[in-house]
């Protein structure tokens, strides 16, 4: 009888891992609590599982962004818009038949193991709870959903949100806006919202390296994969000099300079923000030393009135259908091999449970081609799986600031080459 697979989520990586697991003829249950395929990419108005902006732009090009087994139109431009990414994603659960087996609006409530080592699963839809008892599990919930809230001395007497609930620009027309971080979120966030805004404030704790979306002409991800075989060090030391040379130093758009090598943390890529600061449109802040009523002090003695201060500060890993002391990866390392497989519960994946350095899913559909592969019988995984953890903890990608946004990191090109190694007859897209 053919293994029963509940998978959790309904976004990229879900869908691929539905897809390959129903490829090997297993049968295949999905579970998503939201009304449509595409995860994160589906935008809503409404505060839900989707972090993305009415603007929301993909980071990555499409030429990395793409399923192996699934192209993206042709028609696409270099860098699609959540939309075309929610369609394309629409257009894949279609391709492949998908929707039959995903049951939407269904929040999974536990997932817990029986006497047999099996998955009992416990759902509720529109009220009503049930249970039903899985083979194996493949956890693809996201990453970015969970908001991590800073904390700071003091309380503010205005608008404090993160930037997971703000959708639309235009809620901050006429306001003083104060932006805390410098990744992708908060430089988008700060570019958006100095359109509409009196004004609009970015405070930084620490230095980030700001990628543009081009370099010579091409997407920056392309440029950069031409010298990716270079050693680690003379990459980071060659695509340094490329963007200050493009760029200038941070300092002379009055931004910290990283104090680390590329790659010690993720890169942020934005086009727009040094020249809204050149253009009075943002102002760069120090990290902030307190909250008093309406006012921000800052660390260099200076202050600011703000009405709205949007927190772009990241976001937790959380599995809440587990009991935390089976799954808990809310801080520190996140020990699995391959990024997906547990040390000791084998019939557990995690897909999509890892950041590159470029974009998740075409990683995820490696993952789920992975899982398939072992739960219908085709490939075995090692037996020193827990050494091999260890192995990989010891040796990341790249060795990056400790904070709790940089525990999953990988390279992308070198994490496709490992997952491509258990993969021996899949046609690779590059």
């Amino acid at each position: 009888m053919s293994q029963e697979v509940c998978v959790i989520g309904a976004g990229p990586s879900g869908i691929t891992a539905a897809k390959n697991l129903l490829d090997a003829g297993l049968n295949v249950t999905v579970y998503d609590f939201g009304k449509e395929v595409g995860g994160n990419w589906v935008f809503t108005e409404e505060e839900s599982h989707s972090s993305v902006f009415e603007t929301t732009h993909i980071i990555s090009s499409k030429a990395f962004s793409q399923y192996d087994d699934f192209s993206m139109p042709e028609d696409y431009p270099d860098y699609p818009g959540h939309k075309q990414l929610a369609d394309y994603f629409q257009a894949y659960a279609r391709e492949f038949n998908l929707y039959p087996h995903i049951q939407f609006q269904t929040l999974v409530k536990s997932c817990e193991r029986n006497a047999e080592g099996k998955w009992v699963v416990t759902i509720e839809k529109f009220g009503a709870s049930s249970t039903r008892v899985f083979d194996a599990l493949a956890i693809c919930n996201g990453h970015h959903w969970q908001p991590r809230m800073p904390e700071y001395p003091g309380t503010f007497s205005g608008e404090l949100i993160h930037s997971h609930v703000v959708k639309r620009f235009s809620r901050f027309a006429g306001k003083r806006v104060l932006v805390i971080g410098g990744g992708n979120s908060a430089c988008d966030v700060a570019v958006e919202s100095s359109r509409v805004a009196s004004s609009v404030d970015m405070s930084w704790r620490r230095g980030y390296w700001i990628v543009p979306k081009f370099m010579m002409g091409r997407p920056a991800d392309v440029f950069s994969a031409k010298i990716n075989w270079l050693p680690r060090f003379i990459w980071q030391k060659v695509s340094a000099l490329s963007l200050q040379l493009r760029n200038g130093k941070n300092e002379l758009y009055g931004l910290p300079n990283p104090e680390a090598p590329l790659g010690s943390h993720h890169p942020t890529v934005n086009e727009d923000l040094f020249f809204s600061i050149r253009h009075g449109k943002i102002k760069p802040r120090k990290d902030i030393a307190k909250l008093e009523g309406n006012t921000v002090h800052f660390v260099d003695g200076s202050k600011g009135e703000y009405d709205s201060i949007v927190a772009c500060t990241g976001y937790q890993i959380t599995h809440p259908f587990f009991n935390k002391n089976l799954i808990d990866y809310s801080e520190g390392a996140v020990p699995l091999w391959l990024r997906m497989m547990h040390p000791t519960i084998e019939n557990l994946y995690f897909i999509g449970l890892f950041q590159p350095l470029g974009c998740i899913w075409p990683g995820s559909e490696l993952q789920s081609k992975i899982m398939a592969r072992e739960l219908s019988g085709q490939w075995k995984r090692p037996k020193n799986v827990p050494a091999l953890i260890q192995e990989e903890l010891a040796h990341p990608d790249f060795e990056q600031i400790q904070t709790p946004r940089h525990t999953i990191t990988v390279d992308y090109h070198k994490f496709r080459k490992r997952l491509l190694k258990y993969l021996p007859n899949h046609r690779s897209r590059f």
